[in-house]
């Protein structure tokens, strides 16, 4: 036994090794093309008979049959129409030329008449003498003015700010003056108005250093009315203080 039969026996067990598989696979294949060959036909191939090949054939254009599958045969005009004939096929007609040229006329010169228009316009554009022109500005004068420092108020006033100002008051507050060595602040009091003009809170917003100024303020705030007016109104009344020394005696006591 030689060496290509000893490879392609079995192994023990009953299996096949893949050099073995190999081998006869290959060995179908080669024996399936061997037979193709062999048996298959091996006729010349005669080509088919053409019959009843369809034929194209171009229609005149004078034909009446053709023209009567025209969508636009009676819509559009047509070349045998009257009226292509006699209107549409007109002769040409040539555009004129716009290159004309005029002949030369040359006008009549007069050398004694040079000058006469200008002499007729200078008698009536006599020169006028005029003076000088002086382009500085006219210097604008002006009175100093001092401003007017107005005196220090009769008696206090009341101020009223906000929405609060479009309601009036049915009457005037009349307001005193505090005795105070100083200038007193502006006490300064947020109302808070119903609709039938009544106060119905009062906030002081900033204080004048003044207690009994303060008090004041406020006091007078909750007795104020206003007019009606639909609606809640928040405002600011503003009491400007006005002072005067206050009195002292022989000793020097208040």
């Amino acid at each position: 036994m030689n060496d290509a039969t000893a490879n392609l026996s079995a192994e023990p067990g009953g299996r096949w090794t893949p050099g073995r598989w190999f081998f006869v696979i290959a060995f179908v294949i080669v024996l399936h093309v061997a037979l193709i060959f062999i048996f298959g036909e091996k006729h010349a191939v005669i080509p088919r008979t053409i019959e009843k090949v369809p034929t194209i054939t171009l229609a005149d254009a004078d034909d009446e049959l053709l023209a009567l599958g025209d969508p636009t045969l009676f819509a559009l005009p047509q070349q045998r129409d009257l009226a292509t004939v006699a209107f549409l096929k007109l002769p040409p007609v040539n555009q004129p030329t716009n290159r004309y040229t005029e002949p030369a006329r040359p006008l009549p010169f007069s050398a004694n008449g040079l000058g006469a228009a200008f002499g007729r316009f200078m008698p009536t554009n006599v020169p006028v003498a005029r003076e000088p022109l002086d382009l500085r500005p006219v210097p604008e004068l002006t009175v100093p003015t001092l401003p007017e420092e107005s005196g220090p108020g009769q008696n206090s006033t009341m101020q009223i700010a906000g929405d609060l100002a479009h309601r009036q008051l049915p009457a005037q507050i009349s307001l005193t003056k505090w005795p105070f060595p100083d200038v007193l602040a502006p006490s300064k009091v947020q109302v808070l108005v119903d609709a039938a003009g009544t106060v119905v809170s009062t906030v002081l917003l900033e204080s004048c250093s003044y207690k009994e100024a303060d008090d004041q303020a406020l006091n007078i705030a909750r007795t104020l009315r206003f007019t009606p007016s639909p609606g809640l109104t928040l405002g600011k009344i503003i009491f400007n203080w006005q002072t005067v020394p206050p009195m002292t005696t022989t000793n020097g006591h208040e």
